[in-house]
């Protein structure tokens, strides 16, 4: 990825998307090759690289007993962050529609909210690279809205995103690039018109060419 870049990661469920996520993020080892962050090794350099990554988990399960806004602290301390907190946390909280409830404790909230916890905890220390697991599950409309938002927000500050999902119209509205995984390959890599030559689709959205790549993709020997 580049940096102002936002790439989808789509493909069938066992693919490999949230597997490729995880060995970036380094919490499971390449098998062979290597990862850079920013120019960072993540085995090698792995504070490094992870000091500026953002990871936000498919099933994130923040703790039950701290609030909020302690969430947020945690996140800010962890990464040094703790002079920017204030203005960029509230300013997340406030678009999240989490603002108000800031002092409540997670055990309280909805899972959409949780979710929006989520959001909020990964974009609060301003990474240069997101990495974003399926990260419209159980929001609603409006969170998903201010989500895409911000995304493509931090993309044009200069920030490159990866984004993980199985809503395909997020993928086709907010990415400039998209990958199709099948069984750990990529199988189509472009922009829409890229992906629909690929699946030799004429016009059409990104589903359309999506079902023709997976449906006809065989398994290798």
């Amino acid at each position: 990825m580049a940096s102002g870049e936002v790439v989808g990661l789509v493909g069938p469920n066992g693919a490999g998307k949230t597997t490729a996520l995880r060995c970036i993020s380094g919490i499971v080892r390449p098998t062979e090759g290597s990862i850079r962050v920013d120019g960072h090794d993540t085995i090698r350099e792995e504070r490094q690289a992870k000091q500026r990554l953002a990871l936000l988990a498919e099933l994130p399960n923040p703790y039950e007993l701290l609030t909020i806004w302690e969430h947020l602290q945690f996140v800010a301390m962890a990464y040094g962050t703790e002079d920017i907190l204030e203005a960029r946390g509230e300013d997340i909280l406030r678009r999240m529609r989490l603002l108000d409830r800031r002092n409540d404790l997670v055990l309280t909230l909805s899972k959409g909210m949780k979710q929006k916890l989520a959001v909020a905890c990964a974009f609060i220390h301003g990474a240069t690279v997101y990495l974003l697991d399926e990260p419209l599950m159980g929001m609603d409309p409006k969170g998903q809205r201010e989500f895409m938002e911000m995304v493509r927000e931090t993309a044009e500050a200069g920030a490159a995103a990866l984004v993980s999902t199985h809503i395909l119209d997020t993928a086709e509205r907010i990415c400039d690039r998209i990958l199709v995984l099948s069984r750990g390959r990529v199988i189509a890599e472009g922009g829409l018109d890229e992906i629909r030559r690929r699946a030799a689709v004429d016009g059409g959205r990104l589903e359309d060419a999506f079902l023709a790549l997976t449906e006809t993709e065989e398994i290798p020997e």
